[in-house]
Order: structure tokens, then sequence, then C-alpha cells
């Protein structure tokens, strides 16, 4: 096996697990509405999800664990990541605050506060800020 190979299946592991968590997240209202089934079809796309796979990530979602990264920062990155996708998605406003709400909750933030930040997230993006304006702002935005 080559270290092409070794890496290639490394990142595919990789993508499975991360999309079986925004899977296992959009699940944690035990249902997966339209707008969250059109943007899961299109993020296997992106992430390079054969269709075998993405059939049994939704059956089995539960079988993958959610590593919610510890530092706040990261968390604030994935957050970062995740709003774009949403945003560039073109979900309908209360379905992007909802779903990005849920990805709040499970990257760890607060789930009282989880609707704020997923607000304010989304209006960062939809103004197009980078990610280090995006991390000041969302830091520092009870100031």
């Amino acid at each position: 096996m080559s270290i092409a190979d070794i890496f290639d299946s490394g990142f595919r592991k990789r993508n499975q697990d991360h999309f079986a968590a925004i899977v296992k997240v959009a699940m944690s209202d035990g249902v997966i509405n339209d707008a969250e089934k059109a943007f899961l079809d299109r993020l296997a796309v992106k992430l390079e999800i054969s269709e075998a796979k993405y059939k049994s990530i939704l059956k089995n979602y539960d079988s993958h664990p959610i590593n919610a990264p510890h530092a706040y920062e990261r968390r604030l990155e994935r957050l970062y990541d995740l709003a774009r996708m949403v945003w560039a998605d073109g979900i309908d406003r209360p379905d992007q605050v909802v779903l990005v709400e849920k990805f709040c909750v499970g990257l760890g933030f607060n789930p009282d506060n989880s609707k704020y930040i997923a607000d304010k997230a989304l209006k960062l993006v939809y103004y197009n800020v980078d990610f280090d304006e995006f991390l000041d702002r969302m830091k520092n935005m009870n100031q």
C-alpha cells in the first residue's frame, strides 16, 4: 500500500465520520426535514461519500461518534465552516438557523445560547467576513 493510499483512505474515513456527525446532529430532534435532507445530499457529494456509504450512515448514524473539539477556537472554526456551507447551500433563512443551531449544540456550545450563536454566525457569514474577523466577533459578541 502506498503512502497516497493511506492518506486517501484516512481522508475518506474522516469525511465519513464528519458526515455521520452532521447526520447525528441533524437527527437530534428525531427527524430530518426536507431542507436538512437536501443539505445532506449535497454535502455527501462534496465530501465524496458513496451512495452506499451515505445510506449506511443515515441508517446507522449512532454508530459514529461525534468528536466535538474541546478548544473553543476549534469549535468556532468548525462552526464557521458549517455556517458557510449552510449559507452557500441556499436553505431558507428559518431552516438555516435551525440547522446551524443544531450544529452549535453538536459542537458543544451551550444549548441555551445556540439560537443566538447560530444567528450571529449566519449574519457574519452573510457579510462574507473572513475567519479571523468571524473568530474575533464571535469571541466578543456580548461586548
